[in-house]
């Protein structure tokens, strides 16, 4: 189950890897898209803290997605040393959502093979396996 487990880490990778090239991206940064989607704007410091890249990692990564207008920069009103990073959600959905259908289909048609008791038992696998990692990555930042 480990080696299954490690594989599916590793192919995920992969895949990621591929659709960030494809969208004219570097390796996985199309994912730290996603923290911008999900949590909305934020500080350039609360997105180096919410992704574990260092400081310096995050501001080429703000950079990267500046100069393809997928977030603009913008001051504080109340502290100008901090600059906010604001996603264009309408961009970043138009670029990332047709390389995504395809394997999203298919991942929903996948789920739907289950049953209601299969996908609970899958639905405990992830949520326990996160926990797990969440636990991981602080005890490995307090090292």
């Amino acid at each position: 189950m480990r080696k299954l487990s490690q594989r599916y880490a590793y192919t995920s990778i992969q895949l990621h890897e591929s659709i960030g090239r494809k969208i004219g991206l570097i390796g996985t940064d199309h994912k730290y898209l996603g923290f911008l989607i999900q949590k909305g704007q934020m500080t350039a410091g609360e997105l180096a803290v919410l992704t574990g890249l260092s400081t310096g990692a995050v501001t080429g990564l703000i950079d990267r997605f500046e100069s393809k207008k997928l977030v603009k920069r913008q001051s504080d009103k109340t502290d100008r040393r901090k600059i906010i990073i604001i996603p264009n959600i309408e961009k970043i959905t138009k670029l990332i959502t047709p390389v995504y259908k395809d394997f999203q289909d298919s991942t929903d048609e996948l789920f739907s093979s289950f049953s209601i008791s299969e996908l609970n038992i899958l639905g405990k696998y992830f949520e326990s396996a996160l926990e797990i990692m969440d636990r991981e990555i602080e005890n490995v930042n307090k090292k």
